[in-house]
């Protein structure tokens, strides 16, 4: 990144103190990292264990595939889903709170006897499948947060705190040699009036 500067006094002032700006921030967004890596590890050990628990709950939904032909799907159905916003680590994060179902009355002495179970079952997968999307997105937000910090730490880090300690060297140095050289520059002018004064002098003394 190239950064734009003047050979003044007054862009060296300007520099320094992006400068510094720069160099107090980076701590923040280091930590920043740090934290929203941890929290992506633990919203991604989540999936997994979601992952695990919808794959053993639609196995046990298959050993059972035989009595739910003879389930009425259309006496359950979710009609609602409730959900909140938290922040975690900064990041603004859906999160689930309830699943609302619709149920419709049945008989328990015409229906088989694991109608009620079957209630429980449909619900536990649908909550559990629900879930499942929230975190996924979860952890979509939170890696996309992390990247964007990652990427700020690394422009701070790498690119724009070098580039102005890089430019704020050039400036004085800049400005050192022309102090060095306006000295240099009084001390001729000095010495050549000292020479001309000393010969006036002496043409004076010898007139």
């Amino acid at each position: 990144m190239a950064i734009s500067f003047q050979y003044n006094k007054t862009s060296l002032q300007g520099l320094e103190k992006d400068l510094k700006m720069r160099q107090r921030t980076l701590p923040t967004l280091q930590s920043k990292e740090t934290a929203l890596r941890l929290e992506v590890k633990r919203a991604k050990q989540e999936l997994e264990d979601l992952d695990r628990e919808v794959e053993q709950r639609i196995q046990g939904y298959d050993q059972m595939i035989a009595l739910w032909g003879e389930f009425d799907t259309s006496l359950i159905h979710v009609d609602d889903v409730r959900m909140s916003i938290r922040k975690i680590a900064g990041v603004r994060v859906p999160v689930l709170d309830e699943v609302v179902y619709t149920t419709k009355p049945f008989s328990l002495f015409s229906s088989p006897k694991w109608f009620a179970d079957g209630f429980e079952q449909l619900k536990a997968i649908a909550e559990v499948g629900i879930r499942q999307e929230f975190v996924r997105r979860k952890v979509e937000l939170l890696e996309y947060a992390r990247k964007k910090t990652t990427q700020k730490v690394n422009l701070f880090e790498k690119v724009q705190i070098p580039g102005y300690q890089d430019a704020i060297r050039k400036i004085k140095r800049f400005m050192e040699d022309e102090e060095n050289l306006s000295k240099s520059s009084q001390k001729i002018v000095k010495s050549k009036r000292e020479a001309e004064a000393r010969a006036q002098e002496e043409r004076r003394v010898q007139a």
